[in-house]
């Protein structure tokens, strides 16, 4: 079997569901070319699990202070460019197409009539789950940005609909927690400000991830550490942090659930997704919202909440044995109920 798979690259969770799949995918036999968009290509970092993958420029969304910038999204995304790349995209000779909310791969899909599969948390919003921040042009992006004959949605829950669990790597190793470590992973705001915000809980260890960490030159504190965007970094400081500070995005709440650290999330101000995903948090008693970055709401957080474990279950592997048993149909969806049966949540 050939499959094409089309990710989105804007945020780091596509990425790390793509490479949840890889391995699975490939352990199958299946022969699979990815495609990634939404950031320019020297900034992908650490992708050996895709082999040799492909690279247009795709569609991506301009932020500033943590909100979403939709007049400077619209100018500076190249339009003429995208549509170029959706037209020269050559699927033939592939059995299945996916995207995971990636553009140029679903557009080009549906310019040919190629069913597609649409795997990735945004096809859930199809369904009939917790939404918050709706406007027009947030659901048309939901919409259109990247269809999908067939939705394959993931969230923290069912909600009583054909969504499945969060696709992550079940496998990743658990250390001993360390109290009072938390990691931070605040890309869309100005890291200087969260620096400053994060300078009087002495009490704590906080590492930084960030796009805009300065390589050298910041006032030093000894409990700050700053820290460039490094996937192997990252995992090493998160095996062993008590909790994390992000963005409302999924991926990294969905393993911080499964590796069971405490979580306060602020969403990205003008995205419905994000908004959305923290709206959930609150209703499913899974995590802590702040809408602003807050000193007072960081204080509490830090004090006095409780982590809840979710022990998801090997979601990539039941999606390749999907892929490898589909015969185009949703009909049978017994297969995402056992996920959910296999699903264990826990407070700690």
């Amino acid at each position: 079997m050939k499959i094409f798979y089309g990710v989105q690259g804007t945020g780091n969770g596509h990425i790390t569901r793509a490479r949840a799949m890889a391995p699975k995918l490939k352990a199958a036999g299946i022969d699979v070319t990815f495609l990634f968009t939404g950031r320019p290509w020297k900034h992908f970092f650490e992708m050996e699990a895709f082999g040799d993958f492909e690279w247009r420029d795709g569609l991506t969304f301009q932020t500033k202070n943590g909100s979403v910038q939709y007049i400077k999204t619209a100018l500076t995304n190249p339009t003429f460019q995208f549509i170029r790349d959706v037209k020269e995209l050559d699927l033939s000779g592939y059995d299945k197409v996916i995207t995971d909310f990636e553009p140029v791969t679903a557009w080009a899909a549906k310019l040919r009539g190629i069913p597609t599969i649409g795997l990735g948390h945004q096809y859930a919003f199809g369904q009939d789950i917790p939404k918050a921040g709706a406007n027009f042009i947030g659901t048309q992006v939901l919409k259109y940005f990247a269809p999908a004959t067939i939705g394959l949605g993931i969230h923290w829950n069912h909600f009583h609909m054909p969504i499945l669990p969060p696709l992550i790597e079940t496998d990743a190793e658990m250390l001993p927690i360390q109290e009072g470590k938390i990691i931070v992973y605040l890309p869309f705001e100005d890291v200087n400000i969260v620096i400053n915000l994060l300078k009087p809980f002495k009490k704590y260890q906080f590492y930084i991830y960030s796009p805009m960490a300065p390589h050298d030159g910041h006032e030093h504190h000894d409990h700050l550490h700053v820290r460039q965007l490094s996937r192997a970094g990252f995992q090493h400081d998160f095996a062993n942090a008590a909790g994390v500070i992000s963005n409302a995005g999924f991926e990294l709440a969905s393993e911080s659930l499964h590796m069971g650290k405490k979580i306060l999330a602020k969403p990205l101000h003008g995205q419905m997704e994000q908004q959305s995903n923290a709206l959930a948090l609150e209703v499913l008693q899974l995590g802590e919202v702040m809408q602003n970055l807050d000193a007072k709401v960081i204080e509490t957080w830090l004090e006095n909440s409780q982590p809840v474990r979710v022990r998801f279950p090997d979601v990539a592997s039941a999606v390749v044995n999907w892929l490898l048993k589909d015969d185009g149909s949703q009909a049978d969806n017994g297969w995402i109920d056992q996920l959910w049966q296999q699903t264990v949540k826990e407070r700690l």
